[in-house]
């Protein structure tokens, strides 16, 4: 880098340090040139600022718009606001809800679900979600997260659960078909009893799980009338989550009853999802356990219009959207008045892959900030899923997972719904 002193004043404000680091990488840039710039959601957004990033790495973010080298790229973003890349914490690449999905169960193969999976992933990345945390699902995820990784397809950063440790007839298990077809969905991770359920712990991080995933209630799209209060005992709860914990893993908890919050809280879960029926006491219990909720908001909207509008759910599940679904507003501004940490996530796969940032309405609707929903779906939702060293911030050092939209979302929060512009590990997917 010969002639960033060739930007007059502005050089003045390169440090030693900084100097240093562009030496050591002497050679080609690409330089982002920001016209407003949201480095650290949570802090004050500043203009005309440039990103200089080199091997996928941002090496140092500074004031003006540099000129570069020859060699180096330069990205005009002058005209638009430019941010970290968002983070959904709960999706389930593997498909999407529709008319034919019980039908799909029994037609689908492994090879369709893979591919279907790696178009979700592609449609989720182009929405400006550089991570996801893919919470349930079949062993393809691992698969697809492999691709992605070795730069084979086009996708975010994946972090997979695989199949969800469920009860024997719960959520998570399979309903709503003849003896012998269920015999076909059986799972290697449903588990009956304390030890069964150490063994489906283990059994989930052989297969590749980063995030031991839990069903500790009843759910609404499990055809079946169990209801959504607490599925699991209390002792094989614990049993999973210090299982989870000698392996080197944290438990997220699928929890729509309070019951099942409660207990699942109690037994050391990190995380729940959906949180449907939680109150006071169980805001107390998320504090007391440092615990994060990932509210989903969008996935109960989208099964009550479902139930009320369309016709292709079961009975049992079109009952159960109906009681659930409407309580989820209400239940993210109970939490988030209260002071419960909140990280983005949508459970896309029941609403549609790539419309990921519909949630953001429903978080604004729930009393937060703008800044205060970007930053669930960058910094705390990086932290959440073990990522906060690589991404959820543009500083030096992390990940050149960018993203611009033409407004600023701080006023506007649906800015994020057409993003204008994609960038992860330093390459340009969408300008």
């Amino acid at each position: 880098m010969k002639n960033y002193l060739g930007a007059g004043l502005m050089a003045l404000s390169i440090s030693l340090s900084t100097a240093t680091t562009s030496q050591a990488h002497d050679g080609p840039h690409t330089l982002i040139h920001a016209g407003e710039l949201l480095a650290v959601p949570g802090q004050p957004t500043v203009k005309e600022q440039t990103v200089i990033i080199v091997d996928g790495t941002i090496e140092d973010i500074q004031d003006g718009f540099l000129e570069g080298d020859g060699d180096d790229t330069i990205i005009d973003l002058s005209g638009h606001f430019v941010m970290p890349g968002m983070i959904d914490s709960h999706v389930h690449l593997r498909a999407e809800w529709n008319p034919n999905v019980r039908l799909e169960g029994v037609t689908r193969e492994s090879g369709d679900i893979a591919y279907d999976a790696a178009v979700n992933a592609r449609k989720t990345l182009m929405a400006g979600f550089t991570a996801v945390q893919d919470v349930g699902g079949p062993p393809e995820i691992f698969a697809l997260r492999r691709a992605i990784n070795a730069g084979k397809l086009p996708g975010p950063h994946i972090k997979a659960s695989g199949n969800a440790v469920s009860v024997t007839g719960g959520h998570g298990d399979a309903h709503g078909y003849r003896e012998d077809i269920l015999d076909m969905f059986h799972s290697p991770t449903i588990c009956d009893g304390v030890s069964d359920c150490r063994r489906a712990v283990r059994k989930a991080v052989k297969r590749g799980a980063d995030v031991i995933k839990i069903t500790a209630t009843g759910g609404v799209l499990s055809n079946t009338n169990a209801g959504t209060g607490q599925q699991f005992f209390d002792d094989e709860l614990k049993a999973i989550v210090e299982t989870a914990k000698k392996m080197g893993r944290k438990v997220t908890a699928h929890a729509h009853g309070k019951d099942g919050i409660e207990a699942a809280l109690k037994a050391g879960v990190s995380s729940i999802e959906h949180g449907t029926y939680l109150d006071a006491r169980t805001v107390q219990l998320f504090k007391k356990n440092d615990a994060v909720l990932v509210p989903t908001v969008l996935a109960g909207m989208t099964v009550v219009d479902w139930a009320e509008n369309y016709n292709f759910l079961p009975p049992n599940s079109a009952k159960k959207a109906l009681e659930v679904g409407p309580q989820m507003q209400d239940m993210l501004r109970t939490a988030w008045e209260n002071g419960v940490t909140v990280a983005f996530g949508t459970d896309t796969g029941v609403s549609p892959h790539g419309e990921n940032a519909r949630e953001f309405e429903y978080m604004i609707k729930a009393g937060m900030s703008e800044m205060d929903a970007i930053k669930a779906a960058t910094v705390v939702a990086a932290k959440h899923i073990g990522m906060s060293g690589k991404i959820g911030t543009l500083e030096a050092g992390k990940n050149a997972d960018i993203i611009a939209v033409d407004g600023n979302p701080l006023d506007d929060i649906s800015e994020l719904l057409d993003v204008n512009f994609v960038m992860k590990g330093g390459k340009v997917f969408k300008d």
